[in-house]
């Protein structure tokens, strides 16, 4: 049953109910950029490179517990976007308690675990001594935020299955502010450094939270979302495990491939990190519109299969993507050109800046291949075809992006490594693109036709 609340992506025209959802979700991702920028921003000017190095290499391990978490609330947003386009809310209401009541049987060992396994990882990724206090201290304060974060995502999820986008921006715009406002006063009046950064983020997350839940039972009253749910459909709980596990194998594989990576980033000293963990935010907000298309062609997969609309799956399959990718490459542009400008805000010594303006211009002017590799993606995971994407994904990351990295680091120069992401992206692209000759999409294709000559006897 749709709403006013939420977009119905199975009638009318696709790119503008693709643009209208994924709106939203990319102003939402800047502001998530934000979030993440605000850290950097403050810590380079506050405290410095070797502080900056160590948020900057903390981020993977966080990433790793999380990730399998993370990709079970994707699988949760696919089941409850199929549902929606079948009209079944009852079967929404009994995804969203089981969801929520998963939720709290995995975040407080996954934040107990990583206070221990933390560390571990960091001496995988030759995490230099210089950084290895900060590091260690900004993950184990940023897992205790662990309910917090899984919370929002696992609540973000669940609106975007049902069409809507617009909760997600609600709800980080509470965490962007949250997060500003404690920032400036941990770390730039109480000087505490890379804790405070952490402190003033792990607030955020569970305000963000928690504002969720309130959203949720105030403007979707027939979903009873419960704050502490007593039961859980075990059935259900196979279909989302079953969904979202690949999903979430996907990820950690992403995110250990992503350590390695990092070892690599890390053997060129505190400098390099640096200048690699200010370009990142630069990238991030160029590539604000993948997420976002990503998203919609996830939830548009889904509504329409739903509803067995073949036709307008079949229509999308080049239409999101190539859009996806002609606004990625628009930004990359602009951001390529005015790098040296942008990236004086987040540090002003020589050496970081140098580095960070080479990673930005070697990475952003070839980011247009992974958006259109992403909205394959989310075709493919909308339509429950989560295998075939986590196979792509491993020989994206395994096969060409890691030992590419090591190659160029080992026969030119590790300066150069980040070369290795627009390899990757490209054969990502490539390789995706062979779904649409998969026996799945054959029979949507097959369907789509049996559609059309229906629709067009029926004139």
């Amino acid at each position: 049953m749709h709403t006013s609340k939420t977009l119905d992506m199975t009638q009318g025209p696709i790119l503008k109910l693709v643009v209208l959802f994924a709106l939203p979700i990319c102003a939402g991702n800047i502001l998530q950029q934000l979030y993440n920028t605000v850290d950097t921003l403050i810590i380079g000017n506050f405290c410095g490179p070797i502080s900056l190095a160590a948020v900057g290499t903390s981020g993977q391990p966080v990433e790793l517990f999380l990730c399998i978490f993370l990709g079970i609330g994707n699988g949760v947003s696919i089941l409850v976007s199929q549902q929606m386009g079948r009209g079944n809310m009852d079967a929404v209401r009994r995804l969203a308690g089981t969801a929520t009541a998963f939720l709290y049987l995995c975040a407080v060992p996954l934040s107990v675990l990583g206070m221990f396994f933390g560390p571990m990882i960091l001496r995988m990724m030759h995490c230099p001594a210089d950084t290895w206090d900060g590091a260690v201290s900004y993950i184990r304060i940023i897992l205790w935020g662990t309910l917090g974060n899984m919370g929002y995502n696992m609540n973000a999820g669940i609106l975007r299955g049902l069409g809507d986008s617009r909760a997600s921006l609600l709800f980080l715009l509470v965490s962007c502010l949250v997060n500003i406002a404690l920032d400036l006063l941990f770390v730039a009046v109480f000087a505490m450094d890379v804790a405070g950064a952490a402190l003033a983020t792990i607030i955020a997350m569970f305000a963000s939270w928690l504002f969720s839940i309130v959203y949720i039972r105030r403007r979707y009253p027939e979903l009873a979302f419960k704050i502490l749910p007593r039961t859980m459909d075990r059935r259900l709980l196979v279909r989302i495990v079953s969904v979202g596990v690949p999903l979430g194998l996907n990820n950690s594989i992403y995110s250990v491939g992503h350590i390695l990576l990092q070892s690599l980033v890390n053997a060129q000293g505190a400098v390099f990190m640096a200048g690699c963990s200010v370009a990142t935010k630069l990238t991030g907000l160029a590539n604000v519109a993948i997420n976002s298309f990503s998203s919609a062609a996830t939830t548009f997969a889904g509504q329409n299969l739903g509803a067995e609309h073949y036709l307008r799956l079949r229509q999308s399959s080049r239409l999101i993507p190539l859009s996806s990718g002609a606004v990625t490459a628009s930004a990359g542009l602009v951001m390529t050109l005015c790098c040296p400008l942008l990236l004086r805000l987040f540090t002003r010594d020589p050496q970081v800046l140098e580095v960070a303006i080479l990673y930005t211009r070697i990475v952003i002017p070839m980011t247009w291949p992974f958006a259109i590799f992403n909205c394959m993606i989310g075709l493919a995971n909308g339509i429950g075809e989560v295998r075939f994407p986590m196979v792509v994904n491993v020989l994206m990351l395994w096969v060409v992006r890691i030992p590419s990295a090591y190659l160029i680091a080992r026969f030119i120069s590790g300066r150069y490594l980040m070369a290795a992401f627009p390899i990757s992206f490209t054969f990502g692209m490539c390789a995706m693109s062979t779904f649409f000759l998969s026996r799945r999409w054959r029979e949507i294709r097959r369907l789509a036709q049996e559609e059309s000559r229906s629709a067009a006897g029926a004139i």
